[in-house]
């Protein structure tokens, strides 16, 4: 099983999303960004190296937000995300084709990766109304 990390990004009222680029695996599906966890680091410390590596960004994460497990053909990954705070410069995306700021309720719109919608779900229930 794989771990992955995933940011929960939340800025007036919306929040961020990614959508993978074609050629890679589940290309053109929308996703929280993150990535795998590296040996010997920290699920806090992951997410703070893949939002530099992904977006030039620099993130403090918060608290923790929930856990997806998801068997997907290729594997079973282990999807676990927190809420992050964006501190710095603008964003430089290199790993997703398309990124954008959506309200709680438009997520519905989106076609997001299998693990990812539990977090979708969560948001659209929990944070819609804040």
């Amino acid at each position: 099983m794989q771990t992955v990390t995933a940011a929960i990004l939340i800025r007036e009222g919306k929040v961020f999303i990614g959508q993978r680029k074609a050629g890679k695996r589940m290309e053109y599906l929308w996703e929280f960004p993150g990535g795998k966890l590296e040996d010997g680091e920290t699920l806090q410390e992951c997410l703070i190296r893949e939002m530099r590596e992904e977006f030039d960004i620099e993130v403090v994460t918060r608290e923790y937000f929930g856990e997806s497990v998801y068997h997907y053909e290729h594997g079973t990954i282990r999807l676990i995300a927190y809420l992050v705070d964006w501190t710095g410069r603008e964003m430089s995306p290199t790993e997703h084709q398309d990124c954008r700021w959506v309200s709680f309720d438009d997520l519905q719109g989106y076609d997001f990766v299998p693990a990812d919608l539990p977090f979708v779900q969560k948001l659209r229930s929990d944070y819609h109304a804040r």
